[in-house]
């Protein structure tokens, strides 16, 4: 436990961050199995859509360094290869 204020302080700011992190990560996997469920039901439209919402969340945590940039890219790099194969 810590001692100081401020080590309290940036023990909760840690907690809170922790806490959208995990939401953040929780969102992209959701989204990115709702577009796997769209490719096997084999609904382009629906998926092309889905991906384009896909994209910008991966942007988004490559930015805040939720995950490593080159993931980012690869991830998209795999499900825009899945969506031209369907």
């Amino acid at each position: 436990m810590p001692i100081t204020k401020t080590a309290k302080r940036a023990l909760k700011k840690s907690l809170k961050r922790k806490e959208r992190n995990l939401l953040k990560k929780v969102v992209l996997k959701k989204t990115e199995k709702k577009f796997l469920k769209l490719l096997a039901s084999s609904n382009t439209e629906e998926a092309k859509k889905i991906l384009n919402v896909l994209y910008k969340l991966l942007d988004k945590a490559a930015k805040t360094n939720l995950i490593k940039k080159n993931k980012a890219a690869r991830d998209k790099s795999r499900l825009a290869k899945k969506l031209t194969k369907s």
